[in-house]
């Protein structure tokens, strides 16, 4: 097996996985909880309100926020790799900016994501402490 066939692989291993993990909010909350001040809240109507603002939040994309990464990733990785060596540095470059491409897109998106619910919330008048 040729290396950029192995790169290849990699590369799309990295991708499908990013993706099946970054379909947005999985669950019933945020990838991290929001603490609110319960104190003379309608725990309901919270319950409510949070899913609402989950719901905005799954405007973002995380799977092609993710990928977007990917390749830029991969991009910039076969660029350095080329200047600073041949194709296979080259080669060797694009799949590590792939994969490091793709955790900072993910990444990115899950943290809009979470701010969209926290920015929600508070609108809606709940004191969102973290």
């Amino acid at each position: 097996m040729s290396k950029l066939y192995s790169s290849f692989l990699i590369l799309l291993s990295v991708v499908l996985f990013s993706s099946g993990c970054a379909n947005g909010y999985g669950g019933y909350g945020a990838p991290k909880q929001v603490i609110i001040d319960t104190q003379g809240v309608n725990m309901d109507q919270y319950y409510s309100d949070l899913a609402d603002c989950e719901n905005y939040a799954r405007q973002i994309d995380v799977a092609s926020e993710t990928t977007e990464g990917v390749v830029e990733g991969a991009v910039v990785g076969a660029v350095i790799g080329a200047v600073l060596g041949n194709h296979e540095t080259a080669e060797r470059s694009a799949g590590a900016g792939a994969v490091l491409g793709g955790v900072k897109g993910n990444k990115r998106a899950r943290i809009e994501q979470e701010r969209i619910v926290r920015r929600c919330l508070d609108g809606r008048g709940y004191n969102v402490l973290n």
